[in-house]
């Protein structure tokens, strides 16, 4: 009887080594995590950082579902969306512009939020301080490199005196405006600034400075955008450079330079912080991401604007660009 009391004792002990064996391997294998991912509209830009948000996620090998909705531009669905995230209980919830952000933060205050090209995350009380995230939120900022791009025109082109047009109501471009003081005075040119209400005024707010600088910076300011055309004439007639804070719009000919976000590599950086965050850092510890490396961005240079202004663009910044347009045809490096 005492053998096959061994042996029977040995096929169980052997049968829970399987166990054991077969339990660890599926503890290995990831578990699957549920992302919520919101935007405040669907627009080209923002749907470049959510594609860069779930491609960063999946690139890291993590076994996600994802849960994407669009506000559509309005504050009580995404306050509706936050709600259902929650219900949801999603692993990581991550909002792509400033009031999805907010409504998120607003709601889930046990989930890692992770926000995306949010210009002024103080400002939004999203955190107290860009050196590290507020307990459970954490997040990317789209705030333009304003003082590198100065220093960079004035390198480039030579300019001593820079003009500036921006929509007094926007909020954005009112912060801008700070940021472009801040960088005149440390590349040491004068600003010369003039504000409008609509986009109508844009081509007289042109004409009103373009005698009085060399050359005119634009930030991220939709207004002045929205006529773009008209500035772009009034300065090319005068062979006055432009430099641009959004290359979308550059794309179109007739701006010296421009510098700005690839949003596609923003959200891939928002995607990365998720991925640090599922991997077991807290979001109070992962700093602010700003996206101020060159690679970070696309340059532009219309060749055909430089020629008429009179400069010449080092081969260095030739090399580094993403965009070239020489003779009217936009080229892709």
């Amino acid at each position: 009887g005492e053998i096959n009391m061994k042996k029977t004792l040995g096929i169980i002990i052997m049968a829970a080594l399987c166990l054991s064996t077969v339990s660890a391997a599926k503890a290995k294998k990831a578990k699957k995590v549920k992302i919520g991912i919101a935007k405040i509209v669907q627009h080209v830009a923002l749907d470049d950082v959510e594609r860069g948000v779930m491609d960063a996620i999946k690139d890291a090998g993590i076994n996600a579902t994802f849960d994407n909705q669009n506000a559509n531009g309005d504050v009580n669905t995404a306050n509706q969306i936050a709600n259902q995230f929650k219900d949801e209980n999603v692993d990581v919830a991550v909002g792509i512009a400033t009031p999805v952000a907010i409504a998120l933060a607003n709601t889930l205050r046990n989930t890692p939020v992770v926000f995306g090209t949010v210009t002024d995350p103080l400002g939004a009380g999203l955190v107290t301080t860009l050196d590290h995230g507020d307990k459970n939120v954490t997040g990317m900022s789209d705030e333009l490199p304003s003082k590198q791009h100065i220093k960079l025109f004035k390198e480039i082109a030579g300019i001593k005196t820079l003009g500036y047009i921006y929509t007094a109501s926007e909020d954005n471009s009112v912060s801008s405006l700070k940021l472009v003081q801040d960088g005149c005075k440390e590349a040491g040119i004068e600003l010369v600034v003039q504000s409008i209400s609509n986009s109508s005024e844009v081509k007289q707010a042109a004409e009103a400075i373009v005698n009085r600088v060399d050359g005119i910076y634009l930030t991220t300011d939709n207004t002045v955008f929205s006529a773009l055309p008209s500035l772009v004439a009034v300065f090319n007639k005068a062979k006055k450079p432009i430099f641009s804070g959004d290359v979308t719009g550059a794309k179109e000919g007739g701006c010296f330079m421009a510098s700005g976000f690839n949003y596609y590599k923003a959200g891939y950086a928002t995607g990365e912080m998720v991925v640090e965050i599922l991997n077991g850092k807290k979001p109070s510890t992962i700093p602010v991401r700003f996206m101020t490396k060159p690679e970070d961005s696309d340059l532009l240079f219309d060749l055909d604007a430089a020629k008429a202004c009179g400069i010449t663009i080092p081969a260095k910044y030739l090399e580094q660009a993403t965009y070239i347009i020489e003779n009217g045809k936009l080229t892709t490096k």
